[in-house]
């Protein structure tokens, strides 16, 4: 290889070098505000399962406190029904007062059934809702730990990128004039993507295909070569010996 196309090579490296370290870079200064939206609407979902489970423990409560007072009415109804009894002027209203009471204490039982499995279910659903606060205070918590990351990152990322750029754009100037062409042609049609290497001297690393042996041979001169399949401007890598 000349020493013209070695030069050639090893900027083309480094120009690829650079573009992947740019891409990531941009990727992550995209990542950033994602995660952050991503934490909130995890929030916004646990806000949500919160209320759910206070509404259902607060429609629990009140219909156990509508039982609890049917129950104790239809106590003080007893008390009552039992004071008549004893006043019956007849079996017939004896009778009559003797089998309300027995519905009247048929419902309280159930009542009081009702009522126990229900405040076993409130106090399951208070536990629930303790959960759920706990579980939302935790994705809280880890919002703001993303959030700060995020905020505290994103200077760094934006300075690495301004310092890549203009080392991007101090080795491209060092390309070869009918280099530099081809380069900026391919860039411009796509970006970061534009380059490949050719890998064991047989393939596009861009897109895997086969690469003729005539192209690397061409590759030992001072020419842009492009891959035939996907169109990027093809250097040899470095690990790869420029004599066979």
């Amino acid at each position: 290889m000349n020493i013209r196309a070695n030069v050639s090579t090893e900027v083309l490296r480094k120009l690829h070098r650079i573009h992947r370290q740019l891409t990531d870079l941009r990727e992550r200064l995209e990542r950033g505000p994602k995660q952050v939206r991503t934490r909130e609407a995890h929030v916004a979902h646990q806000e949500q399962q919160l209320a759910q489970a206070q509404a259902e423990a607060k429609t629990f409560r009140v219909s156990t406190d509508a039982k609890q007072l049917q129950f104790k009415g239809k106590e003080e109804k007893i008390k009552e029904l039992k004071l008549k009894l004893n006043m019956a002027t007849s079996n017939r209203e004896y009778q009559v007062l003797k089998d309300q009471m027995a519905a009247d204490e048929m419902t309280n039982s159930v009542l009081a059934d009702e009522i126990l499995e229900a405040m076993e279910k409130i106090d399951s659903l208070n536990a629930e809702v303790v959960q759920e606060q706990k579980t939302l205070a935790k994705a809280k918590q880890e919002a703001e730990r993303v959030r700060k990351e995020v905020s505290e990152g994103e200077p760094v990322i934006r300075a690495d990128l301004e310092r890549l750029e203009r080392e991007l754009r101090q080795e491209e100037e060092t390309l070869p004039e009918e280099m530099r062409e081809a380069y900026n042609r391919v860039v411009r049609q796509k970006g970061e993507d534009a380059l490949a290497p050719i890998v064991d001297r047989e393939f596009c690393g861009g897109c895997n295909q086969s690469v003729p042996i005539n192209i690397y041979n061409a590759m030992t001169l001072s020419r842009p070569i492009f891959c035939k399949s996907c169109g990027r401007l093809l250097y040899i890598p470095e690990e790869t010996p420029a004599n066979t």
